[in-house]
């Protein structure tokens, strides 16, 4: 049995979404509450036991790989102010990357998340491996990671992970048709992106949290760009389930906070600041007084 010890974290895209910002902050540092996006996704790779990771950056950008190391001067300073409580703050997170090996390649042009996977392939080697996106947090007492792992344990095939959205929503997003196996499981029979919502197939929209095997580098390898210049994924996806190839989906269970765009990570801040232990009290009282 093939055990997922690997992840593949794509993010060499233009956040063309958050511009203008995004030109000297990366989408994925966005701060969620207190903690940028992509330390959530790590976080939760840890806790679901996933020791290897590989991030795809623009050659433009490396002020993720910056964020997760140590910084030695910044630790002494605080040492000498005797600021116990920022230095606990970097600790927490030497230890949350204790014992993970971080490895990156560059992404040169922004030419897909397929491409940018497939470049991750001899780091990869045969083994399953996860693909996650930092704008997709999911809110969960199990890791959203730690459940579809669970699925591919008896699967061993590629396994995506979906939500149910109203149908007034489910044209923004790719959906899928699937024909149910047990509780919250699928078979995937038809994946269509951002369909009518007459033509949905469904109300299940896909999340950017996947397993993917070494079939699916296969298809990679053989993929053509869309018209776009760009190899999605997703669509590899529906190719290998038009070819009658075995993909799983799964409805996972938790809430899905969506960073995608602007009102998205507006609206995910605002809902884990109200709920975080430290500050939430303090904002409800504040937004109370402001009459908000």
């Amino acid at each position: 049995m093939n055990e997922i010890k690997k992840a593949i974290i794509p993010i060499a895209g233009l956040g063309t979404r958050f511009l203008p910002l995004s030109k000297v902050v990366p989408k994925e540092l966005w701060p969620l509450v207190d903690k940028p996006l992509i330390q959530y996704t790590i976080e939760e790779l840890r806790a679901s036991g996933i020791n290897q990771i590989i991030f795809v950056l623009n050659p433009e950008t490396k002020a993720v790989l910056n964020y997760f190391k140590r910084s030695p001067k910044i630790e002494k300073i605080l040492k000498l102010r005797k600021k116990d409580h920022l230095l606990s703050e970097l600790k927490n997170l030497e230890e949350i990357c204790k014992d993970i090996s971080f490895s990156f390649i560059f992404q040169k042009k922004p030419l897909g998340d397929g491409q940018a996977v497939l470049l991750a392939k001899n780091l990869i080697g045969k083994e399953p491996c996860f693909v996650l996106y930092p704008d997709d947090i999911i809110e969960s007492k199990v890791p959203c990671v730690l459940q579809l792992i669970q699925i591919f344990r008896t699967s061993q095939k590629p396994v995506m992970a979906l939500y149910r959205l109203p149908r007034e929503r489910i044209s923004s997003y790719g959906v899928v048709a699937g024909e149910k196996i047990t509780t919250r499981l699928y078979k995937i029979k038809k994946i269509v992106e951002k369909p009518s919502i007459e033509g949905a197939p469904s109300d299940l929209a896909i999340i950017g949290k996947r397993i993917i095997t070494e079939e699916v580098f296969d298809y990679l390898k053989k993929a053509r760009p869309q018209k776009s210049g760009e190899i999605g994924l997703t669509n590899i996806l529906a190719e290998m389930v038009e070819d009658g190839k075995m993909v799983y989906g799964y409805e996972i269970e938790g809430k899905w906070l969506e960073c995608g765009d602007k009102i998205g990570w507006l609206k995910s801040h605002l809902y884990l600041s109200l709920k975080h232990p430290q500050f939430g009290e303090k904002l409800k009282n504040f937004l109370k007084e402001e009459k908000l």
